[in-house]
């Protein structure tokens, strides 16, 4: 099984599809700096934006990795890359090849799990995530136009900045909310990041430090991280 885990062919499958994710990332961005004008941003507002994207995107990558190294002893290197690099939700990917591992009869790492049940782990992995691809193909162009007419149409100008700040609050509420109901520790810990983020944006806004923002979703999820070592 580990032979087949690491198979050349499965390899070239992974580096290809993350080499397109990559290529995508660039293009994204060279498209970006070229329509800059448009947007009313400037080169070093958007050189600010990439920043905190990256800065922020450091914390939750560190969740990822540590689920992702404990999924390559069960389905492999490759496979692991693969589906990481695509859908970057290590919780979503660990509970989908179990699910497929055990709709087959077997179980993950076991002496059951024969090459028909990593199959099937690869099958339901890959189908598993098209929905998202699939939403994202064919409804991507009607939510841009329905953005521009909600923006040109309706009197107030920010409606969809207020509709898209909502939609996050609600998203992050869900989540925040799943979690709390886990018991007083978890409940602990997102408070103690939500007071880090309000302490470090007060900091930032009353002594103009714009960079501490770009900082400010990375320390809080260092400083619930902290909290959560000594409470869970």
């Amino acid at each position: 099984m580990l032979e087949l885990f690491s198979h050349t062919a499965i390899w070239i499958f992974a580096l290809s599809i993350v080499a397109v994710v990559v290529f995508q990332g660039i293009t994204f961005i060279r498209i970006t700096l070229k329509t800059l004008p448009s947007a009313g941003m400037t080169g070093e507002e958007a050189k600010s934006a990439l920043k905190t994207g990256a800065i922020s995107a450091i914390g939750p990558s560190l969740g990822i990795m540590i689920v992702a190294v404990s999924l390559i002893t069960l389905i492999g290197d490759p496979l692991t890359l693969m589906r990481i690099g695509i859908i970057g939700s290590a919780p979503t990917e660990s509970m989908g090849a179990s699910l497929a591992a055990d709709a087959f009869g077997a179980e993950l790492g076991s002496q059951e799990f024969t090459e028909k049940a990593f199959t099937t782990v690869v099958w339901t992995l890959c189908l598993g995530g098209m929905g998202w691809l699939i939403v994202t193909a064919l409804f991507t162009k009607s939510l841009g136009k329905i953005h521009h007419k909600a923006s040109t149409k309706t009197s107030n100008p920010k409606l969809m900045s207020i509709v898209a700040t909502a939609a996050m609050l609600g998203a992050f509420g869900y989540f925040s909310g799943s979690e709390m109901i886990k018991g007083m520790g978890h409940t602990i810990v997102i408070i103690a990041s939500g007071i880090t983020m309000v302490i470090i944006l007060l900091i930032a806004n009353k002594w103009k430090m714009n960079w501490l923002k770009e900082w400010s979703l990375g320390i809080s999820i260092l400083a619930s991280l902290c909290v959560g070592y000594f409470l869970l």
